[in-house]
Order: structure tokens, then sequence, then C-alpha cells
């Protein structure tokens, strides 16, 4: 009867560890795969929420959606984050690297436990305003006042353009 008490508190304490070691990888293998992957810019450890955060600030400031830098896996059907596949996605991480310089250089904006910039002084919808595309500009040319820019061109009166010297007047006696 000894034994089989010793024996049975064995078998249950294998059963144990056994059962915790197996809990415990399982666990770990789902944290694995909720890590995000291919991050460049952003922290490796940055939280669903955050990110959410993020994105959804990048997409309202582009008024743009997900697939406007993700890809879709045409094997699964189903957007796949981690593709860099779409040049867009590309572009934005130089965009939110020039930003963040920007922040932390004119605006002395520190970081986070996390990393990212907790500062904002510059941000993408500055630029973008709801547009994927921001339209540039040319300035318009001013109107100057001066030599050569009178009536068709003419310098004003009593003014000469450059390089050109006034009549000469007889000396009055």
């Amino acid at each position: 009867m000894l034994i089989n008490k010793k024996f049975l508190a064995t078998i249950g304490l294998m059963s144990a560890v056994v059962f915790v070691s197996t809990t415990s990888m399982k666990q770990s293998q789902a944290d694995d795969e909720k890590k995000f992957k291919n991050l460049k810019v952003l922290p490796k450890n940055i939280s669903d929420k955050q990110l959410d955060a993020v994105m959804d600030n990048w997409s309202h400031s582009l008024g743009v959606r997900c697939n406007f830098c993700h890809a879709r896996n045409e094997e699964t059907k189903k957007m796949d984050w981690a593709l860099d596949t779409k040049p867009e996605k590309e572009m934005a991480r130089h965009m939110y690297r020039m930003t963040s310089d920007i922040n932390k250089k004119y605006f002395k904006a520190g970081k986070d436990s996390l990393g990212m910039v907790m500062q904002l002084g510059v941000n993408c919808n500055m630029c973008h305003q709801g547009k994927a595309h921001p339209e540039v500009k040319e300035p318009e040319n001013p109107r100057r006042r001066g030599p050569g820019n009178g009536p068709q061109g003419q310098a004003p009166q009593g003014m000469q353009p450059a390089g050109q010297q006034p009549p000469a007047t007889p000396p009055q006696q």
C-alpha cells in the first residue's frame, strides 16, 4: 500500500509539471504569434491599442483605408500586415522618420518607454489634410515694384535699368 501512495504521488506531481509546462508553452507561442511582424519604425513592443491609434491617425490624416499601404495575401484572401509589396508602406516609414526627426530636432520631443515620440510639433495632417497626395503649389510671383517692372516692363520715370547711363545733360551757363 505504501508503494501505491508513493507511486500515485509521483504520477500526480509529474502530471502537474507536464500540465504547467505545456500551458506555459502554449501561452508563449500565442504571445509570439501576437507580436507584430516587420515593424521597422514603430517599437517592437507596441501594444494592439497603441498600434491601432497610430494607424487610425495616419489613415485619417491621409484620408485612406488600410489597403492604401497594406497588401492582401492572395493565398489566404486576408490582409497581410507584414508584406512590403506596396511602395506606399515604405513611403509612410520615410515620412514617419522625417516627422520624428523634425519633432526631436526642432521641438525637443523625447521618446516614451516604448520609443514613441511623445510631443508632436509636426504631424501627417499638417501637410496631407485628409488627402493621400497633398497638392504641391508653386508660390505666385509677387508683384514687385521697382526698376524694370513698371508699365510694359519699363523703368519708372527718373530710374534707369542697371547697366544704362542716364542721358548727359548739357551744362547750364
